[in-house]
């Protein structure tokens, strides 16, 4: 039976790599000592994580009064922060199991790295609601809750209890793709290791030992895997949008928030993946497996997924000026020409206008201007779940209750403090596992010849070599 990631004919490795030469490129640095930079970026990681700790404890000793929410805005940086990283999410899994099912052969790049990036950012998220609630012991109260009068179920009309099923079965399904393609190269580095190390990891890869049926069923469960998690991609960030196109405020009942939100998501996930791989690719001198053309290709779907969401932009602005709703219009004109308007044509010129100079194929592979692009791309994001949340809620119906919302310090270090948890679940994962799947990239090795190399391609009972080919 050949691996899903067999069919790929045109592999995308550069130079004439043996096995033997991608585990050293590829698993060494998980066995050396770390070099200055990740230890530099590793401290500061863990100093932005202690000011997360400080403001989130700070927040639940003295309550949700420290932000700046009032009763007009009773959403602010806390939910925008929610949805921002659940958008970040997304990228991870259609990386790996969409262009999976597709056969897309530069997913193999970069695959390893947007899952870990998905788990990371999936626990970010989650940490927004639950401070929201104020009272972060009641969280329980979100799952269905046995006492003396049977379960006390909580409100199933409300798409806030769907998030809380949708990104648990999302995070659960991503958790468990992710690990599966790191079983094989975990038993690659067992098979180096000596002493205590090589007991973990033997434990990690559960007794790994490359046979035909161990192959068979780890492409039986990654096929699962895959086709559950394709249409979590979709669902997730629908019922996100759901949060709001669900009210009745203007501004935000509207139809089309599910797509809008999907693309965007993808789109920022996709930048984010790319100034995580951009660093990891020049740090571990990983330049031969995340080529050009994985590079190109990923700012191909950054340049479809940002006119999407500029399309839905303008759809909502020519919806507002067709309905004759004097309130949608005025939510739009508000956004764009009221106190916020800093915000939205941040917005406008970060998601849609920057990513169309990547019609221009030398820029789509300049290196320094797709690094540079993927940060302004994603402050641009961040700008747009702003945009919705504030500045719809700051002028409600009743001129009396106009206000103007500005994050205290503690906001703002809660949300510089998840930066500082995800860069250090990031840079810990760089560390103990291959940020490449190795397996993977030998599974499309070929020669010069554009011949593939031995029988890697050809699951059949000869992949030993996958991890034994240092012997």
């Amino acid at each position: 039976m050949s691996s899903p990631v067999s069919l790929i004919r045109e592999p995308l490795i550069t130079g004439n790599k043996t096995y033997h030469q991608i585990t050293e490129d590829l698993i060494s640095p998980t066995e050396k000592t770390p070099p200055l930079s990740w230890m530099l970026g590793f401290i500061v990681a863990v100093t932005f994580l202690a000011v997360f700790v400080f403001t989130v404890g700070w927040t639940i000793y003295h309550g949700i009064g420290t932000w700046n929410l009032n009763r007009t805005i009773g959403w602010g940086w806390d939910i925008t922060n929610f949805v921002w990283w659940v958008g970040i999410g997304h990228a991870g899994t259609l990386i790996s199991a969409i262009l999976l099912i597709f056969r897309q052969k530069w997913r193999t790049g970069v695959n390893r790295a947007a899952e870990a990036m998905t788990i990371f950012a999936v626990i970010c998220a989650g940490q927004f609601p639950i401070i929201h609630m104020g009272r972060v012991w009641l969280a329980i109260f979100i799952f269905p809750y046995p006492n003396t009068r049977g379960p006390l179920w909580p409100n199933f009309n409300s798409p806030l209890l769907w998030d809380v099923f949708a990104i648990s079965t999302y995070f659960t399904v991503s958790l468990l793709f992710w690990y599966t393609g790191l079983v094989p190269d975990f038993a690659t580095v067992r098979d180096r290791a000596k002493g205590m190390r090589k007991k973990v990891y033997n434990f990690l890869s559960f007794g790994w030992t490359g046979s035909a049926k161990h192959w068979q069923r780890w492409e039986a469960l990654s096929l699962v895997l895959a086709g559950l998690s394709t249409p979590l991609v979709l669902s997730v960030h629908t019922i996100v949008s759901f949060d709001f196109a669900t009210s009745v405020i203007p501004g935000w009942h509207t139809t089309i928030f599910p797509p809008y939100f999907v693309a965007g998501a993808i789109f920022s996930g996709f930048a984010m993946v790319l100034t995580l791989m951009l660093t990891t690719r020049k740090l571990l001198k990983l330049e031969d497996y995340i080529t050009i053309e994985h590079i190109e290709s990923m700012n191909k779907v950054i340049l479809l997924t940002g006119t999407i969401v500029g399309v839905a932009y303008l759809t909502e602005l020519f919806i507002a000026w067709y309905s004759g709703y004097v309130y949608e219009q005025f939510a739009f004109f508000n956004r764009a020409l009221g106190p916020y308007w800093w915000a939205y044509f941040g917005m406008m010129f970060c998601n849609v206008v920057s990513p169309q100079l990547f019609w221009k194929k030398s820029w789509r592979r300049n290196i320094w201007l797709t690094f540079f692009l993927s940060i302004v791309i994603n402050i641009g994001m961040w700008f747009e779940r702003f945009v919705i949340i504030a500045t719809t809620l700051a002028r409600d119906y009743l001129p009396s209750s106009w206000s103007y919302y500005s994050p205290t310090w503690v906001e703002i270090g809660i949300f510089l403090g998840s930066l500082g948890l995800f860069f250090t679940c990031y840079l810990i994962f760089s560390r103990v596992a291959p940020v490449v799947a190795v397996a993977e990239i030998k599974s499309i090795l070929k020669t010069s010849g554009n011949q593939y190399k031995g029988a890697a391609h050809h699951h059949d009972g000869h992949q030993e070599e996958v991890h034994h080919d240092h012997h």
